[in-house]
């Protein structure tokens, strides 16, 4: 009988392509297969490491097909290493499936931990980091929404959002009409040379964004204060 492969779970950069690690590049070379949202994308960094892999996509839109696909060839005895685009995979990624999946075959599923733009953002924020709360992305619309933003203005850690520059202004507005004027911060660019972090209140953040004082590439972390009152 085979013996079963391993499930490597790997942290990429975020921005600064340095910041990888040591234990995750000696993993990724040696992985018979590697999953990722895009494999071109993929591609291009890993060969900037001098990492040649055999990649296969998972992404949201294929995993239910491709779940079955890769739990057989780690039954197979094949070790995957499962990557995003950038960052940690599962958070505000499709990975969680195909986790489950893995567990549930008895398959061992090892982290390799490294660049979070979660946890970057949190520690450059100067806001309470002993608790906090990550929501991911804001729904763009329906009951869940309306949920989320009533968890944060009753949240008495320190919330975290990603948003895009197209949505930025409009989600600081519902978070003003939802927590009032509370302290935030913006991170963008994370780890790469135009890093920012812009901090002040949320009203003053959406006078900044009108008046074009924020420049809108990329996407945004957003960090809000706890509910102190």
């Amino acid at each position: 009988m085979n013996k079963k492969g391993t499930l490597y779970v790997i942290s990429t950069p975020i921005g600064n392509r340095d910041d990888i690690t040591m234990r995750a590049l000696h993993i990724l070379a040696k992985c018979d297969i590697i999953a990722s949202e895009d494999t071109r994308h993929s591609g291009m960094l890993l060969s900037h490491y001098g990492i040649k892999g055999h990649y296969l996509s998972y992404n949201d839109k294929n995993k239910n097909r491709r779940i079955p696909l890769i739990v057989n060839m780690l039954n197979e005895g094949k070790s995957i290493g499962l990557i995003s685009d950038a960052g940690t995979p599962l958070i505000s990624d499709p990975g969680y499936g195909l986790i489950n999946a893995a567990i549930d075959a008895n398959i061992d599923v090892v982290p390799v931990p490294g660049a979070s733009s979660v946890l970057t953002a949190l520690v450059g924020s100067g806001l309470p980091t002993d608790s906090f709360i990550f929501f991911g992305f804001l729904p763009k619309k329906g009951k869940k929404k309306a949920l989320i933003l009533q968890s944060i203005a009753h949240a008495w850690q320190t919330s975290i959002l990603f948003e895009s520059p197209f949505r930025i202004q409009k989600t600081l507005q519902l978070i003003l009409e939802h927590c009032g004027n509370r302290k935030v911060v913006l991170a963008r660019e994370l780890t790469k040379i135009h890093e920012e972090f812009i901090r002040g209140y949320v009203e003053e953040m959406i006078i900044r964004i009108k008046e074009g004082n924020v420049k809108l590439k990329g996407e945004f972390v957003i960090l809000i204060e706890g509910n102190n009152a």
